[in-house]
């Protein structure tokens, strides 16, 4: 078991953060469909994404498959800030950007 940056308190936060996200993102609301249809993405993928981030709040809780949960909320999070780079969205993208340079120690932190 790992004692380091990524252990207990901060995969907890991160879990329930993309739990969270990934609830509003499977519920639909109004400004959900209207981002995902001003940005051209196929009807209702909201749930698509919601989707992988549910399955990525679930591997950061489990202690045993966290490793694929910052796998998979790299993934998540490297789409998102691309999308908003390419929407010109460039201060919502600079969070995205933060999480992903924090997950590099996370990774290496991480249980094999």
């Amino acid at each position: 078991m790992s004692s380091g940056f990524f252990s207990t308190p901060f995969a907890d936060l991160l879990s329930i953060v993309f739990g969270v996200g990934a609830v509003v993102q499977l519920a639909g609301p109004g400004f959900v469909q209207r981002a995902y249809r001003q940005w051209h993405l196929p009807h209702q993928f909201y749930r698509v994404t919601g989707s992988i981030g549910l399955l990525a709040a679930f591997f950061l809780a489990v202690p045993q498959t966290r490793i694929w949960g910052i796998a998979l909320v790299y993934l998540v999070t490297f789409v998102a800030a691309t999308t908003l780079l390419a929407h010109r969205q460039y201060a919502w993208s600079a969070p995205a950007i933060v999480l992903m340079v924090a997950l590099v120690p996370a990774t290496l932190d991480a249980p094999v």
